[in-house]
């Protein structure tokens, strides 16, 4: 996707992070365990957290950040893409969670890259980071789901 503007990006990235709490929110409905509810549910809140620092965005509203590096456990990059339907599995929920932050991760990773400016960059750098915690998260819920089924 080529973007002509610094505002073309905000405002794609902003259409993406309500995306992703919209998906959330009706993932967290579809579940029928209350703790799967309260995790997509938080994650809901979080990716609209992403929407208002994109929407608000100032060089104050990122200065306090730490940049850290976020463990990549690369279950996602052995995934194919899948849409979501409304009865999904669990676990084919997770996946499709997990891919769709992937794909977040390395949007915000490769404009941090780019961009020219400082604060860009570091807005850039934050969300990332926000991101590949959320595919940790995600990741790791697999996992422990799959190792509890036998799988």
């Amino acid at each position: 996707m080529v973007f002509e503007s610094f505002e073309e990006i905000m405002d794609y990235a902003i259409s993406k992070e309500k995306e992703a709490a919209t998906f959330y929110e009706e993932a967290s409905k579809q579940e029928q365990y209350s703790g799967a509810q309260e995790i997509f549910a938080g994650f809901s809140k979080e990716e609209r957290k992403h929407q208002s620092m994109l929407e608000h965005f100032s060089k104050e509203n990122v200065e306090h950040y730490r940049i850290q590096k976020i463990p990549d456990l690369k279950r996602s990059d052995y995934l194919v893409d899948l849409s979501y339907e409304p009865g999904m599995a669990y676990a084919d929920i997770l996946r499709l969670a997990m891919k769709r932050e992937e794909k977040a991760f390395k949007f915000y990773r490769d404009f941090s890259e780019r961009t020219g400016k400082e604060t860009h960059q570091k807005l850039f750098q934050v969300l990332s980071q926000e991101e590949a915690k959320h595919k940790l998260k995600l990741e790791t819920m697999l996992d422990d789901y799959l190792a509890e089924m036998g799988d």
